[in-house]
């Protein structure tokens, strides 16, 4: 009984520390109205892992920092983004698209993420093609083959830490007669 309650305190005290995270929507977006700069401040998470994949030619002295495998004969060249992921927002090209980035190393490694209404307007990954099995998304310059589970992968967002940083509250401390 005194370990079962040990336990179920463990897990409140480290439940409420944790994020507690929501997908960013389109109606979260449009209700709080952020400028660029506010997005840059938002810790943004991925809902789910995305494999991104392409081909490599004669010429792989090219990689640095990706994984390269042999599929079926070909050199491959892998970069793995687990969910969870914490991502930055880097630039909006247009209206309802964000540019988010997931490593550092360079401006161009970002992925796109927009509005879904078969998701129900959550933000999800923008594909160039969403073929049956995958789809085309450009990172760090290059083509990539993205898996095709990744279509729904989404932003997510801490709102309780987003609600905490939007607060401008104080304390009145009164007026006295003199």
């Amino acid at each position: 009984m005194r370990n079962t309650l040990m336990l179920l305190l463990l897990w409140a005290a480290f439940s409420s520390c944790s994020p507690s995270l929501s997908y960013f929507t389109q109606d979260l977006y449009d209700r709080n109205r952020w400028s660029e700069s506010e997005l840059k401040k938002i810790q943004f998470y991925l809902s789910d892992d995305v494999y991104l994949r392409r081909k490599l030619g004669e010429n792989a002295s090219e990689i640095v920092e990706g994984k390269v495998r042999v599929i079926n004969g070909e050199k491959v060249e892998e970069i793995f983004i687990p969910r969870s992921t914490p991502g930055v927002f880097t630039f909006s090209p247009k209206a309802n698209r964000f540019a988010i980035a997931f490593e550092n190393g360079s401006d161009q490694r970002f992925l796109m993420f927009g509005p879904n209404p078969k998701a129900g307007e959550r933000y999800v990954l923008l594909a160039k093609d969403w073929e049956r099995a995958s789809g085309k998304v450009t990172y760090d310059g290059k083509e990539y083959e993205v898996n095709y589970g990744a279509a729904f992968a989404g932003l997510m967002v801490d709102l309780r830490r987003i609600d905490r940083q939007d607060r401008n509250s104080r304390t009145a401390e009164g007026v006295r007669v003199n």
